[in-house]
């Protein structure tokens, strides 16, 4: 892996039963609490690295697990518009493992359970949403270029694919791959309706949430993100915990500005 020189932190490949994490932790210095960061569909523990570096930089310890068929856990040999009931497995697995996962950094490091925020990109954004979700204890949930509305984002997936593939290919063929799709993700829409957090807000008011998202984004559309933060901003009483931030002209990327809303919003709710 490349040194990218933060002598101020200490780098450790753990695992905790299963999963395999990387752990970044400040030197000579209180911890100002831990973060997990979640990758996305297709990107691994690694690719998080320089995310997690920024973020133990100013002070918190950073765990940064991989997602099953990602990283070290057995990967796909590819991701294709055929496996949209993979993504939502693995963001289900995610949040089964929450809890084995925050009990093994508590009771072998010695994190406070106490101070856990929560930060995703993408389908880890989306799994960072669920996990805040169902674990009241968690302190802030940080979401980028994700959604808080999944059934909402299916939907509006499954009409581009729809309309992409046919621009593409035979209609004959475009038709059978809609069909697969389809079908695959219909067996669980019922069981991600139940769990979506727009469905459930009466978990979420009050609580801090910061919503990051490109306005340009091509492979999670924006729509669902203004959908929920239009539908929870007014049942908060303190403005201040409930944030979106939408940048312009921005595909699926997570820029700076985006690091730097979600330090100023950790430092001011974990």
């Amino acid at each position: 892996m490349i040194d990218f020189g933060f002598s101020n932190i200490i780098e450790e490949k753990i695992y905790i039963k299963d999963i395999p994490v990387i752990l970044l932790s400040p030197k000579n210095t209180d911890s100002r609490g831990t973060i997990v960061l979640y990758h996305g569909w297709s990107s691994s523990k690694e690719t998080q690295r320089i995310r997690g570096f920024i973020l133990a930089s100013v002070g918190y310890r950073v765990a940064i697990p991989d997602a099953i068929n990602h990283g070290e856990r057995d990967p796909f040999s590819e991701y294709g518009l055929d496996k949209g009931d993979e993504l939502w497995n693995t963001v289900f697995k995610n949040i089964e493992e929450w809890d084995i996962l925050v009990d093994g950094l508590v009771r072998k490091y010695g994190i406070d359970r106490k101070k856990i925020g929560v930060i995703g990109n993408s389908m880890g954004g989306i799994t960072a949403g669920g996990i805040y979700t169902y674990n009241e204890y968690v302190k802030a949930l940080v979401v980028m270029n994700g959604s808080m509305a999944w059934k909402n984002s299916i939907e509006i997936i499954k009409d581009a694919v729809k309309e992409q593939v046919e621009k593409a290919m035979e209609k004959n063929i475009a038709m059978k791959l809609d069909v697969i799709i389809t079908e695959k993700l219909k067996e669980m829409e019922e069981e991600i309706a139940e769990v979506d957090p727009i469905n459930n807000i009466n978990l979420l008011v009050e609580r801090p949430i910061l919503l990051l998202h490109g306005d340009s984004d091509d492979l999670v559309s924006v729509e669902s993100e203004r959908l929920f933060f239009n539908q929870i901003s007014p049942e908060y009483k303190d403005k201040d915990k409930i944030k979106y931030v939408e940048y312009p002209g921005l595909n699926h990327i997570v820029s700076t500005n985006m690091m730097e809303e979600a330090i100023i919003f950790f430092n001011k709710y974990l």
